[in-house]
């Protein structure tokens, strides 16, 4: 039968049609020849007339669009769709979108590396302008400086050809996306949404700008937010240092940073530490620079810490900051935003001496700065001992490979909770509304957000990405006054600042006293990503959509992630809409490589999935990414895919043999009255205890649960009771006969739809060989439907016996095909109701022509003793 899918309102009918089972089964090409049937027929097409009620509607994770997809993408993205098969089987109407997260610093980094560019926004538009290269590393040579504007068109240049690959590979693995509903987080429609929910919490005061001190990475030259970072062993050394009190006794800290000496504003001990008790409220100086700095006492200070007392740098790490802000201590900041000390000579630094000691500094990075400090304080003698090497913790950005260091610079920021404790709690108390499965990864959600001490930070220092869309006016000295921000409305949206004109000015007040300048800052990635639901729904355009999809059902995505995507979209939806985004979250597990290490790009341990596809077939990689729970960490397995190959050519060659009986224009009935032997009944009756357990575990988002309880189930229903009743299958047209084929009929149609959400390509394959409409389409079985007035062991008890009377053939190295002529079968007595209701089958599938007498046996298992075997004549 042509992959032509007419959908039919139920695929539950009661008869089948014509069957068209090829002479040959395989799995080879099912995947392209499948996807181009669903998309032709629009099998997951989703149906807006839907109600809320009907639609089952799920925020996919947009993957970021930097080269190529890995194997857990793969791993995570099968969980999901295996929920949105199973909920569109259930009758739900499935809204699963596709999304394409391409705004960013990991755009910008592999354009830069594959055009051999980087963005100078001082450089004008060249619209003639030709890349270097396409395709290289561009690492290996200078970078061309280019305009943002033609940086930007590089971006979308690239990232269309990425999303293209992305695509084929989702088609490949058999996503039940609705590809209609594709959308990208920097698209006009991402940038309208981004932007106008952005200027809504401007106008209720969610959003602000604050000149504040902030974790900011040197080498991207951008501000870090809170959940960016990452803490890493670094090494460092110990440096034990004389300041000196006004008679000169020394006192003695120990820092891991001295180039900050001339950024130091106090010394800090604990209100209880005895030993500087009588220096509170005084002053010392400091060693080379000469400034006298206060003693004071503050809580955060750890007495059995190195000297106990500590310098506070403006600013060093995220504890000087917290002393700033609440010693109220002035700012002396000496490092700039490239890392290097800031070439300037502070207004501090009082003495010939001192800023002769600051100009040896000026323009060195911290590490060059701090070698030439330490010299000096040996010089002086102020460096009491050597230093002492260390390994200590420092704040990395994500993505950086440099520690952080904290600059005050001017910031967009959204309040989250870390500085509200109302809101904070607010947003404990959504969390605790979210169902997360595994339930145990609320707690990851619960510790973020109670350990917040900050706002969100959402201004970043790039290029590629959604513009925040604000102008300021300039004054009379073209300086900028963000008091007094110049905003659009919203029917205006999306803008971009550096090129549109703000409402009562011209374009060639820019830049100019008295006219205007763009905020020159683009939004954090998930400052968009943060909105999936808003701008997949339609919140601003089609709010028809957004009223049937919103709030969302499911939001699937990594652990590693719940403190970023999760908590963010949970604070925007919370401030917008007053309520979740969605009901459940899904969090998946990590990939482990061999050496039990998580799998990332940045390890250099990813594997590729388009090879693992094409060699191991669609389900069988499907099949081992479903073999894992939610939440669980899983190990890549090659060996898990071949089970799962092995398990879809079965499903395949076990549906060819159980189609096989009768005329191929017979209709096959699937009424369970017709089911009348004992073992048919019973084999349905353990099948319908599958459906009940599988739909409870899928219900639960337990989708390996489901998948154990119908694999089981399966290979039971080949390796015995195919085996047990083919004989009888095969026979003469009688009740008995129409029972076995009925009942074959519709374990295969159930089997079917059990497996469809993990194996889509070789169900959907089976199905097209004598039922219509799409297995996808079809409703999702119930127990009530199958026989279930019967005892499901009686398959266990008869498998036993077959085993049994093999076991004699094979260790008489005999053909299975050998008669038994006489034989006494020991059975348990538990298995002894199911071996008598099933003994003319036992007989027949075991091939005993002559007496089989039942005795009684021990144990678990039936025992095959005194057997007579009669081989086949050889053929001439």
């Amino acid at each position: 039968m042509s992959p032509d899918l007419p959908t039919t309102p139920d695929a539950a009918l009661r008869t089948t049609g014509t069957r068209q089972v090829p002479d040959r089964v395989s799995l080879d090409g099912v995947e392209v020849r499948w996807d181009e049937a669903w998309t032709a027929q629009g099998i997951y097409t989703f149906d807006r007339t839907a109600t809320r009620e009907q639609v089952y509607s799920i925020d996919t994770p947009p993957p970021t669009v930097s080269g190529s997809l890995h194997i857990g993408h793969v791993f995570s993205y099968t969980h999901t769709d295996v929920v949105a098969r199973f909920q569109r089987m259930r009758g739900r109407e499935v809204f699963y979108p596709m999304g394409w997260d391409d705004n960013g610093l990991p755009t910008e980094r592999r354009v830069q590396n594959y055009y051999g560019v980087r963005c100078d926004p001082s450089m004008p538009y060249d619209a003639e302008f030709t890349p270097p290269f396409e395709g290289g590393e561009g690492k290996s040579g200078p970078q061309v400086p280019v305009s943002r504007k033609n940086f930007v068109e590089l971006c979308e240049r690239l990232t269309v050809e990425d999303e293209r690959q992305f695509e084929e590979v989702w088609r490949r693995l058999g996503l039940s996306v609705d590809w209609s509903r594709s959308y990208q987080t920097v698209s006009a429609e991402s940038r309208a949404v981004a932007q106008q929910a952005f200027l809504r919490n401007l106008a209720r005061g969610e959003a602000y700008q604050a000149e504040a001190p902030g974790l900011w990475d040197v080498t991207f030259q951008t501000a870090v937010a809170q959940a960016e970072l990452e803490a890493r062993d670094y090494p460092g050394a110990f440096h034990r240092v004389a300041f000196h009190q006004a008679d000169g006794t020394p006192v003695h800290i120990e820092t891991t940073r001295p180039e900050l000496l001339p950024a130091c504003v106090a010394l800090i001990a604990h209100p209880d530490d005895e030993r500087y008790q009588h220096l509170f409220g005084t002053t010392v100086r400091s060693p080379l620079f000469d400034v006298e700095i206060p003693v004071l006492a503050h809580p955060l200070a750890e007495p059995d810490k190195g000297a106990g007392i500590a310098m506070c740098c403006t600013f060093g790490d995220l504890t000087d900051v917290q002393w700033w802000r609440e010693l109220q201590l002035p700012t002396r900041s000496v490092v700039g935003r490239d890392g290097r000390i800031l070439r300037d000579t502070p207004e501090w630094l009082a003495t010939d001496g001192a800023r002769a000691r600051y100009e040896e500094l000026a323009g060195k990075t911290t590490f060059s700065a701090r070698e030439a400090v330490v010299a000096g304080l040996r010089e002086t003698g102020d460096l009491d001992g050597e230093p002492v090497k260390t390994q200590r913790k420092a704040n990395f950005y994500e993505k950086g490979d440099k520690p952080l260091e904290i600059v005050t610079s001017r910031q967009w920021y959204i309040r989250n909770g870390g500085r509200d404790e109302a809101l904070r709690d607010a947003l404990l108390a959504r969390g605790a509304e979210l169902g997360f499965h595994p339930d145990f990864m609320k707690v990851r959600y619960e510790n973020w957000v109670s350990g917040l001490n900050g706002d969100w930070l959402v201004s970043r220092q790039r290029f590629f990405g959604v513009p925040f869309p604000v102008w300021y006016p300039l004054d009379e000295h073209g300086e900028p006054r963000h008091d007094a921000p110049l905003l659009p409305t919203e029917d205006q949206l999306p803008i971009d600042p550096s090129s549109d004109v703000p409402a009562g000015y011209r374009a060639d007040q820019r830049g100019v006293p008295g006219g205007f300048v763009a905020d020159p800052d683009i939004m954090d990635t998930w400052a968009t990503s943060s909105l999936t639901p808003q701008i997949v729904g339609g919140w601003r355009t089609d709010p028809d959509l957004f009223a049937r999809v919103f709030p969302m059902d499911l939001r699937p995505q990594g652990q590693d992630i719940i403190r970023t995507w999760l908590f963010s979209t949970v604070v925007r939806s919370h401030l917008e809409h007053g309520s979740l985004p969605w009901s459940d979250a899904a969090i998946s597990g990590w990939i482990l490589d061999p050496d039990r290490k998580k799998m990332s790009k940045s390890k250099g341990n990813v594997v590729t999935p388009m090879g693992l596809l094409e060699e191991h077939g669609s389900d069988a990689v499907r099949y081992w990414a479903a073999s894992a729970r939610l939440g669980t960490d899983a190990a890549f397995e090659v060996g898990q895919m071949k089970i799962g190959r092995r398990l879809a050519i079965k499903v395949l060659n076990a549906s060819k043999f159980a189609l096989s009986f009768g005329a191929a224009d017979e209709p096959l009935t699937l009424d369970p009255a017709l089911v009348t032997a004992p073992i048919d009944r019973a084999m349905l009756a353990g099948l319908a205890d599958v459906v009940d357990k599988a739909t409870a575990a899928l219900d639960a988002y337990d989708h390996t649960r489901a998948l154990e309880l119908t694999e089981t189930f399966f290979w039971t229903f080949c390796d015995d009771y195919l085996e047990l009743v083919k004989d009888r299958a095969y026979g003469d047209p009688s009740p008995e006969t129409e029972s076995a084929r009925t009942a074959l009929a519709i374990a295969l149609d159930v089997l079917l739809r059990l497996f469809a959400p993990v194996l889509p390509f070789a169900t959907e394959e089976v199905w097209s060989w004598w039922r219509e409409g799409s297995v996808h389409r079809a409703p999702w079985p119930s127990a009530g439907s199958l026989r279930t007035d019967a005892d499901p062991t009686v398959v266990t008890a008869a498998g036993s016996a077959l085993a049994a009377l093999r076991k004699v053939k094979s260790e008489a190295k005999l053909s299975m095909r050998t008669e038994i002529t006489a034989v006494v079968l020991a059975v348990p007595a538990a298995l002894r109701p199911g071996v008598e209701a099933a003994l003319d089958d036992i007989r027949a599938a075991g091939r005993v022509t002559g007496t089989l007498t039942l005795a009684d046996g021990d144990g678990e298992t039936c025992i095959a003793r005194d057997a007579e075997l009669l081989p086949p004549e050889p053929k001439a």
